[in-house]
């Protein structure tokens, strides 16, 4: 099961819920891959920590190698790194993947990370693929090679709005290259209940029949000590309510799918 996580729009979460289910899914048993296609490397920094910083190999290697015919290309478990976490791998990025881009585009590699992920899939029970905040070679190469697509939404009218452009472009990108590809599901992060303005734009989302999923993530400063010690929350603090609705959407998403 390959699941993208995409907004164009930055700040709403993507990384951080990326690295979460898949901390998860990893630690119920499912031998695990995180792909990072953001040059920020949001989540290569979330789970490998320092380790980040000392890599000898990143997607952008990957991605320069299908730029150069090799006779012995390095073989694909050349670019998994083992985070600390058991049962959960990265395929970390590097900044050097913002000036491949246009070569990449040019060459017409759209569909090289899929043909990836396909040679990896007897390796790995499930895959998340987090993605840069901008509709561009990357973001089109993940959803190419995903079987669904996680929204996340941070309950911002302008978020709101771009959620309808946002949809059209994976339903373009499901007529002209992957019929498979579903949106699993729009995920409602920094919830505040409380709060009448997020109540009230989810419950339009609703009404709109677009498909939002439960439970929607509270805001909790918890994250962002979960950030700064890179560890997702099911390490950090198992019994913490962020926790708890972590897992309760990724056994939700894994029981619709089976994984």
């Amino acid at each position: 099961m390959r699941r993208v996580v995409f907004n164009q729009k930055g700040g709403v979460g993507k990384s951080t819920i990326t690295c979460n289910l898949a901390a998860i899914s990893a630690s119920q048993g499912k031998r695990t891959l995180v792909v990072d296609l953001d040059p920020q490397g949001n989540s290569t920094r979330y789970l490998l920590g320092d380790g980040a910083d000392t890599l000898e190999a990143s997607l952008a290697d990957f991605f320069d190698q299908t730029l150069n015919f090799r006779l012995n290309p390095k073989p694909l478990d050349d670019f998994l790194v083992e985070s600390p976490f058991e049962g959960l791998y990265v395929m970390p990025s590097h900044p050097e993947l913002e000036e491949l881009q246009s070569k990449l585009e040019s060459r017409y590699k759209i569909f090289k990370l899929r043909e990836a992920l396909d040679e990896l899939a007897e390796e790995f029970d499930a895959i998340y693929i987090d993605t840069p905040p901008a509709l561009n070679f990357y973001t089109r190469s993940a959803m190419i090679a995903a079987n669904a697509c996680l929204i996340p939404f941070d309950c911002d009218d302008f978020s709101r709005r771009a959620l309808y452009s946002l949809m059209d472009n994976v339903a373009e990108i499901r007529a002209d290259h992957n019929e498979d590809l579903q949106v699993e599901g729009i995920v409602v992060n920094q919830y505040q209940p409380r709060a009448s303005l997020p109540k009230k734009v989810v419950q339009e989302l609703i009404d709109e029949g677009l498909p939002i999923v439960e439970p929607y993530l509270s805001a909790s400063v918890k994250i962002k000590e979960s950030h700064e010690k890179a560890k997702p929350m099911i390490h950090l603090d198992p019994k913490h309510k962020l926790t708890g609705q972590f897992v309760e959407l990724h056994d939700s998403l894994a029981r619709k799918y089976g994984v």
